[in-house]
């Protein structure tokens, strides 16, 4: 499994912006795609964006597409999700994942390696 961290949280404005960090290790990630799910409490984890880290072809669910951009950093294993416009419901704990085929996946259960979560407030 790949370890993860996430950084980058924290409490913002409507309209403002933030951009969260999920260091990876412990795998070689060419062959991997690298997610960003959310999580509010009494819902389910949903579906953000994905990336595969070979190609760098993002994938966005509708909910945060025009605004949140997904990006890796090869040379430092790391994932990114830049997060522009933000809005009150877009207010969760913020997770990273991988998942070991390079295929895009934005299912919850393709991924096998979590981090332990970022939370993300937005005021209105």
């Amino acid at each position: 499994q790949v370890q993860l961290v996430e950084s980058g949280g924290g409490l913002v404005q409507a309209g403002d912006s933030l951009r969260l960090s999920c260091a990876a290790s412990g795998r070689t990630l060419i062959f991997y795609t690298m997610g960003w799910f959310r999580q509010t409490p009494g819902k389910e984890r949903e579906y953000v964006a994905a990336i595969t880290w070979r190609t760098g072809t993002a994938y966005y669910a509708d909910a945060v597409k025009g605004r949140f951009t997904i990006s890796r950093d090869n040379a430092k294993n790391t994932v990114y999700l830049q997060m522009n416009s933000l809005k009150p419901e877009d207010t969760a704990v913020y997770y990273c994942a991988a998942r070991p085929r390079p295929d895009g996946s934005t299912w919850l259960s393709d991924y096998d390696s979590w981090g332990q979560g970022t939370q993300v407030t937005v005021s209105s």
